[in-house]
């Protein structure tokens, strides 16, 4: 599995960060990202339909998005949420190492708009 962070944010607008920013973030919330792509123009993030921050893809190893949308079931960012959050990046992301269809392939994303 890789993991790719893709940062949409255009210079000047909320959430846009340099390269150095983007290091330095990764290494400070332990992020488990395999890479932090930065998407200035917005290019990825429009090519792929990204609304939110963050707005999660899947992409199977044939190069199809096979899950798209919210991290999990609860659109909260207070950490006591989780414990009862049905995780779909997790449930999908299983599914598709078991070699099964993902059962939910597309939810809707909450979070901050993009800013592209």
């Amino acid at each position: 599995i890789i993991w790719l962070s893709i940062i949409s944010s255009a210079k000047g607008k909320q959430g846009y960060v340099d390269v150095t920013q983007a290091k330095m973030e990764k290494e400070e919330k332990k992020s488990f990202a395999t890479e932090v792509l930065l998407d200035i123009d917005g290019t990825i993030g429009q090519t792929y339909g990204a609304k939110t921050t963050p707005h999660f893809f899947i992409i199977s190893k044939e190069g199809k998005v096979v899950y798209q949308g919210a991290i999990d079931s609860e659109p909260s960012a207070d950490p006591d949420d989780i414990k009862k959050a049905k995780n779909y990046i997790s449930q999908a992301l299983d599914e598709l190492i078991d070699g099964k269809k993902i059962s939910i392939a597309e939810t809707k994303p909450y979070g901050c708009s993009v800013k592209y």
